[in-house]
């Protein structure tokens, strides 16, 4: 499967912004505090897919001694900023929607601010993706965007941003799946 012409737009604007990207970027308490504790509930041993890695913040960073993280994302650069970042962590380069991971391959998977690059008609294919390559029993982090992100931005990285305003409702409604323990976060800091 190969990428569509917006993803190529996104990994090149990502390689040539990923110094700024990295420089500028911040997490909220909030938003930490919310990813060290999914990352922390998982257990000594768990295999994580940080699917969207970037540059390694704010998940790659956070995950525990004992705990195999394999990071995942489009841009090159990004990933060789991640290498420096976190040293120990293995890094591919791939696209959401076509998981070169085998099925069961992980035990959690994160997706911060990273599925809104992904048009929402290829989003059944990501989050199939997800399913397949985890465990059973498996869980899934999933933060779409911040309150007030417009629900496209057809100027970021010329690629546009979908985000889904109630991911919830569209896991349901368009791939059958129940979410099992929603836990909605409101305000996540930009």
């Amino acid at each position: 499967m190969g990428r569509t012409p917006d993803r190529n737009r996104i990994r090149r604007g990502y390689d040539e912004l990923a110094g700024t990207y990295a420089e500028r970027q911040s997490y909220g308490d909030r938003a930490l505090a919310v990813i060290e504790g999914f990352l922390d509930s998982l257990g000594d041993r768990a295999r994580v897919l940080d699917a969207g890695c970037g540059h390694g913040e704010p998940v790659l960073r956070r995950v525990g001694d004992g705990t195999a993280v394999v990071g995942l994302d489009l841009s090159r650069e990004q990933l060789r900023l991640a290498t420096r970042a976190v040293p120990g962590a293995r890094l591919v380069q791939g696209d959401m929607t076509a998981l070169p991971f085998r099925e069961g391959a992980f035990d959690a998977v994160v997706a911060y601010r990273s599925v809104i690059h992904v048009p929402i008609s290829e989003r059944p294919a990501v989050f199939e993706g997800f399913a397949r390559v985890l465990a059973p029993g498996g869980r899934v982090l999933l933060s779409e965007a911040p309150e007030g992100f417009e629900r496209t931005t057809d100027d970021w990285l010329d690629g546009g941003g979908e985000a889904i305003e109630h991911p919830d409702e569209f896991l349901r409604e368009e791939m059958g799946i129940e979410p099992d323990d929603l836990d909605e976060h409101d305000e996540l800091p930009d």
